[in-house]
Order: structure tokens, then sequence, then C-alpha cells
């Protein structure tokens, strides 16, 4: 009887090792793949707005001739920002290529939001302030879900990070991750000059 009872301690020691193991790695993955719904749903957002800009563009380009250069940039930007969607990766550096591309359409866009301020004619179009309250419900989505990716992000390095949810990270290869962080220089404020 005393030689089973070293066995069996040792076999309830394996089997709660093997018990945590178990759950710490489905935590895991489940924090790892709402990483990955976060993520996808800031680049369903950035399609959202690839695809609302064009139709922006054109009615403008329909009403009026005004300020070509600035559609004509807007195009160019909207093109930049759906070229760094393509094959995006779970990376920083992706993060960040395509945060500087979707900024620029962004800035690109609110060219046209002052063109309207400079062209009351536009201002009084109703489909184009349909359209730019589509795009400024498109830029809170964006905020939202960047937003929401960034908590993502948080509760899986949390996990990856702290102890004792890091053995079994380490165990399994997982490695934290990387948000979206403000540009620098964000903090001031945007000077619009007419």
């Amino acid at each position: 009887m005393k030689s089973k009872k070293p066995l069996l301690v040792a076999g309830i020691i394996v089997v709660v090792i093997a018990i945590y193991l178990g759950t710490s790695y489905n935590s895991l993955v489940s924090k790892e793949e709402n990483l990955k719904k976060t993520w996808a749903d800031v680049q369903a957002t950035y399609q959202r707005r690839l695809d609302l800009v064009p139709s922006l563009v054109n009615i403008v380009k329909g009403v009026s001739d005004f300020e070509s250069s600035t559609l004509e940039a807007i195009a160019a930007a909207r093109s930049r920002a759906a070229s760094g969607q393509a094959g995006a990766s779970l990376d920083g550096e992706n993060y960040k290529g395509q945060s500087v591309a979707q900024d620029s359409l962004a800035a690109a866009a609110n060219r046209v939001i002052l063109l309207v301020e400079r062209y009351p004619v536009l201002k009084g179009t109703a489909a184009y302030s349909g359209l730019q309250t589509q795009l400024e419900g498109t830029e809170r989505r964006i905020k939202v879900a960047r937003t929401d990716f960034n908590k993502a992000v948080a509760e899986y390095n949390n996990a990856v990070r702290a102890f004792p949810g890091s053995i079994a990270a380490g165990i399994f290869g997982f490695k934290a991750q990387e948000g979206f962080a403000a540009d620098k220089g964000a903090e001031n404020p945007v000077e619009i000059k007419f």
C-alpha cells in the first residue's frame, strides 16, 4: 500500500498539470481567435470606407468641377489604402502601414468636406449630405473597431504574459501582440486653413 501512494500522488499531479495546460491552451486559443476577429472587424470598417469614398467622389464630381485636384487625391489615397489591405497579416508593421494609408484617405476625404463649406452649392445636395453622414459614421466605426481591437490585444497579452498563463503560452508558442497606437503629434489639434 505504501509503494502505491507516491504513484497515486504523482498521477494526481500529472492529471492536474494536464488539466491546467489544456484549459490554459483553450483559453489562449479563444483569446487569439477574438484578436483575429477584432482585426477582421477593423478590416471590414476599412473596406466600408473604401467602398463609400468612390461614391462620394462621383457625386461631388457630378455636382461640381471645383477642386479636381482634391478629388484626384482622394482617388489616389483610396487606391493606396486598398492596396495596403491585400494579404493583410496580423503584425505591428501591417497595423502601422495600413494606419498611414487609411489616415491619408481620411485626410483626403476631409478636404472634400472643406470644399462643401467653401462652395455652398455642394452643401445643398441631399445625396452628398447623405454620403457625408455615411462617411462620418464610417470614421466612427473605424474608431470603435480600433478600440475593440486594442481591448482584445490587451486581454490576449495579459493572458500570454501574466503568471501562470505565461507558462502555458511559452510552451505552446503564444506571443504578445501589438495594438494600434496614436501617431506622433496626434495630441496636437489639426489646423484647417481656408
